[in-house]
């Protein structure tokens, strides 16, 4: 007998890990959740996790492409923010879809990673493009912020991945390991969510409010990224004396 949708929506929550340590706010409490339900939606369709992975990706590149060739206004805005962050929730939804399934591959999650990459390179990127070809700002210093956005989001995001294939190597378990996260830690990083960054699009159609909010949230990644690779760093070092230590 085929589950119904609020059964398997059950089942998933009551399977679900703790978030990771580092989850901010609106992933942990938000794009969770919103992810969740489609989950079990493209659990219910037959969808595999990589299906999913492509609608999340299909998502956040429309999000892009509009943002290139429509004009400058609040629609316009609303309508990216909204692709944008249905892209994060499938991506949320992909992993949800393989628990379901019994447990993920290394392919998807390669792939999963793979696309995450792209997204994160591509969107500062896209922003600097749509700056310069519909607001006033060309020659702007303000175009150097998007540069730097996209700089700060790849080499955090690398850093990520190094700690997590470093420490794997040496079988030390990785800061990101499920269930040690606290509300508060979360609400602190909150400036650093790409979900938040999705919802700033909203601010498209006022050129002067989205600039002071996006570039507020350059800011403080570069901040979060200068304390958290002086840690990352600090851990490496731990690691190495403890292993000579032996």
């Amino acid at each position: 007998m085929t589950e119904s949708f609020s059964e398997v929506h059950r089942r998933l929550a009551s399977a679900q890990k703790g978030h990771a340590r580092g989850a901010p706010a609106y992933s942990v409490y938000v794009n969770r959740r919103l992810g969740r339900v489609l989950a079990v939606a493209a659990h219910r369709a037959g969808w595999t996790p990589n299906t999913v992975t492509a609608v999340s990706a299909a998502h956040t590149a429309v999000g892009i492409a509009l943002l290139l060739v429509l004009p400058v206004a609040w629609w316009s805005g609303v309508v990216v923010a909204l692709l944008l962050a249905l892209g994060y929730a499938w991506d949320s939804a992909d992993g949800q879809v393989a628990r379901l399934r019994g447990g993920g591959t290394l392919a998807g999650e390669w792939l999963d990673h793979f696309v995450d990459a792209i997204k994160l390179a591509v969107l500062h990127l896209a922003v600097l493009l749509a700056l310069w070809l519909h607001t006033p700002l060309r020659g702007s210093a303000w175009l150097l912020v998007p540069l730097l956005f996209s700089v700060v989001g790849v080499v955090t995001f690398f850093a990520m991945l190094l700690n997590d294939l470093l420490k794997g190597k040496v079988g030390v378990p990785s800061t990101h390991e499920r269930g040690s996260g606290t509300p508060l830690r979360s609400l602190l990083l909150v400036p650093t969510d790409y979900g938040v960054l999705c919802l700033v699009f909203a601010l498209w159609g006022s050129t002067t409010g989205f600039l002071v909010a996006y570039g507020a949230l350059a800011l403080a990644n570069l901040l979060f990224l200068v304390l958290a690779a002086t840690k990352w760093f600090r851990e490496m070092q731990a690691i190495d004396r403890a292993r000579a230590a032996r």
